[in-house]
């Protein structure tokens, strides 16, 4: 029979948390990640004054009523409304902790009942074609430290696909084989749940990097820093400096699209598979664990695929049959 906690759902939250990390072994990024959802949670029950609210008082109205929030009220730090992809993260959040009440024996509504949103075409990762991506890289002056830097940020973007928090992590010795390489190259990534995968620089963004390194005069690890001062004090650049590069890059370039880094993450998969790419192939380089998140891809390719269909299948089979 399972225990009610006289704890509030605020109070199980660090727990659960040391739950994901020891038991689950879950990576110090999706920890945060949930710790951030998780604390829109209890914000929203504070603002429905249940702040005290204990894990057998939470309801599947209150799922409901949570859902509500997430689609209508709540916004993202851009000031948006919440895509579907992204309300289904706080919901993932919810029913991980709910996994972890079952865990713990403690009564609370099964996670099962939390089923996330289907995620349809127009919910579709955006993606930007050749041309766009050419025109977003034209636009950093590369005559500056600054401008060499956002450059060499989006040409690796788009030649290995990575997350933004593999890029943020890298340092100047993961890429000092850059300079004996004449092909693409090699390089070990350690991406979501500590998996390690290749990825492959091309020759055209080992360029750029080469001239970004080249460029500076300072023995900092990190790949990329914050040349703000000259880099006399140079921490690594973080995600959301990057984040805001992109927002402001768009911008300049009249690209009329919502882009971030993931922009270019997307385009690299759009592109592989729009030229032929295996996607079990393309599961690996983006390091997906499931091949159907990398199927949110394949809507793009849809017309394309129509139309071998119709010039190499359809019309020779209509005339066979009606011969």
């Amino acid at each position: 029979m399972p225990t009610r906690s006289n704890k509030s759902i605020a109070n199980h939250i660090t727990p659960f948390l040391e739950y994901c990390e020891i038991e689950k072994g879950l990576s110090d990024k999706t920890q945060s990640s949930y710790a951030s959802w998780l604390r829109v949670l209890t914000k929203w029950l504070e603002s429905n004054d249940r702040p005290g609210c204990l894990p057998h008082e939470f309801s599947t109205d209150d799922v409901w009523n949570y859902r509500l929030y997430l689609a209508k009220s709540h916004r993202s730090t851009t000031r948006r409304n919440l895509s579907r992809r992204s309300q289904n993260a706080h919901l993932t959040a919810l029913r991980a902790l709910l996994g972890y009440f079952a865990a713990r024996d403690i009564d609370a509504i099964a996670s099962s009942s939390i089923n996330l949103s289907k995620i349809t075409g127009l919910d579709s990762p955006t993606h930007l074609n050749f041309d766009d991506v050419q025109l977003l890289l034209s636009v950093p002056n590369v005559a500056t430290p600054r401008g060499l830097r956002d450059r060499s940020i989006m040409e690796l973007f788009f030649s290995t696909g990575l997350r933004i928090a593999e890029l943020v992590s890298l340092d100047r010795d993961d890429l000092k084989r850059i300079a004996q390489s004449t092909k693409s190259m090699e390089l070990s990534v350690t991406g979501k749940r500590g998996v390690t995968r290749t990825v492959y620089v091309s020759q055209r963004a080992q360029e750029w990097i080469k001239k970004y390194l080249n460029s500076r005069n300072d023995d900092h690890a990190p790949l990329f820093i914050n040349v703000a001062n000259n880099y006399n004090h140079a921490p690594r650049l973080t995600s959301r400096a990057i984040q805001k590069m992109f927002v402001k890059t768009a911008a300049l370039a009249g690209i009329n699209k919502k882009i971030s880094p993931h922009t270019l993450r997307h385009s690299f998969a759009t592109d592989l598979l729009s030229r032929g790419a295996d996607l079990r192939a393309v599961q690996e380089l983006l390091g997906h664990k499931n091949v159907a998140t990398t199927q949110i891809y394949t809507h793009v390719t849809n017309k394309q695929l129509r139309d071998v269909h119709e010039k190499f299948h359809a019309r020779q089979s209509d005339d066979q049959l009606t011969s």
